[in-house]
């Protein structure tokens, strides 16, 4: 008789509004108030919001002037990413006490694989709480986990009670949880693939398990694989410490489509200063920039250069963007995605000169 497959032990971990709550854990003037990590000026970008300003609607990659029109009372603070390294340090040597198997996605959240754990527990769940109450009793912040039997899972399940929150979806909820939710709230599904997905009819994860893997691979090429086995609760990916990081990056989904110059410049340095943001908080820099443009009738470019020296700062990142996007305009179309993506990298340097603070803390 087959022996059944044992299944992994996989913990999402999570720290709750994590540049805000360090920001308020340590200013007591801050506690209970809409705060904004960024900058305010005219081009600013909302790093990070803590709860309060994210019942305005206030979130993560927003323009700030998007945001204090949302929440006129909104405090800005400067990003202190040295502080937020630090406690990301403390955070990850408590995880090392339960695991070896540590797959960092960013200072403030990790996948644990604790299917064979250092030390014995009675169930994953009580593991996962020791981790968080050591997470608060050590740095004073509050971690939302997920625990479950794949990455994917483990993810989602981290989300459901946020903030201060645990959440277990065990083998027998997996296909059902996920047949429940909208495709949009699945973790590796962005706003222009959910509405590609609305626009095919698939709305929930039980619309996407309906689907066969040709038509999946016909809409969704490569990604194809990934969206079959997430619709039916299987994700196979192992937690894979010290992987390596080949680029940083990000990209934004605008509510209007973009059609004029000034406007597309201003977008992608806002978004250029974002990206250098998630480059300084991994100490990484790099010598190739890379944009992605996608117009409202979903066609894409792409254009890259590598340049001898590496990525100064900010300003340097939206320069380089800029010049790779001035050739798409005049636009043939409306454009509703910008993306810009550093890679060829390498360790960088601290935020310390003025240029470079400038754009973090007074937009241009």
């Amino acid at each position: 008789m087959t022996e059944p497959k044992a299944h992994r032990r996989i913990i999402h971990v999570d720290m709750d509004a994590f540049y805000a709550s360090v920001e308020q854990r340590d200013d007591p003037a801050l506690r209970g108030r809409p705060l904004a990590v960024g900058g305010n000026g005219r081009r600013g970008v909302v790093a990070a919001a803590s709860y309060e300003a994210r019942r305005f609607g206030v979130r993560s990659a927003m323009p700030s002037v998007t945001a204090l029109r949302k929440c006129p009372d909104l405090v800005f603070v400067p990003p202190r990413f040295d502080v937020y390294r630090a406690v990301s340090a403390r955070v990850h040597e408590i995880f090392a006490r339960f695991t070896p198997l540590i797959q960092p996605l960013s200072l403030d959240e990790a996948y644990l694989d604790v299917t064979r754990p250092l030390r014995p527990y009675p169930s994953t769940t009580a593991l996962a709480a020791d981790i968080r109450a050591f997470i608060r009793a050590e740095t004073g912040l509050t971690a939302s986990a997920g625990v479950s039997y794949n990455k994917f899972l483990a993810k989602l399940a981290s989300d459901y009670r946020k903030p201060d929150g645990l959440f277990v979806i065990t083998p027998d909820m997996g296909p059902d949880f996920v047949a429940s939710l909208p495709v949009e709230e699945f973790h590796g599904i962005g706003p222009a693939t959910a509405a590609r997905m609305h626009a095919l009819g698939i709305r929930t994860g039980l619309d996407l398990r309906g689907q066969s893997l040709s038509r999946l691979l016909r809409h969704f090429g490569k990604a194809a694989d990934f969206y079959y086995g997430i619709a039916r609760g299987i994700d196979e990916r192992p937690v894979e410490p010290n992987r390596p990081r080949r680029s940083v990056g990000g990209e934004r989904t605008y509510e209007a489509d973009i059609h004029d110059w000034p406007a597309a410049r201003g977008c992608m340095t806002a978004l250029a200063e974002l990206v250098w943001g998630r480059c300084q908080t991994r100490r990484l820099t790099g010598v190739t920039v890379t944009i992605k443009v996608k117009y409202n009738d979903f066609r894409q470019i792409v254009r890259g250069r590598t340049e001898a020296e590496p990525v100064r700062d900010a300003a340097d990142l939206a320069h380089r963007a800029i010049n790779l996007l001035a050739p798409c305009f005049p636009v043939p179309r409306g454009i509703r995605l910008l993306g810009v993506t550093v890679s060829g990298l390498r360790q960088g340097e601290e935020i310390s000169s003025p240029r470079q603070l400038m754009l973090f803390s007074q937009g241009m």
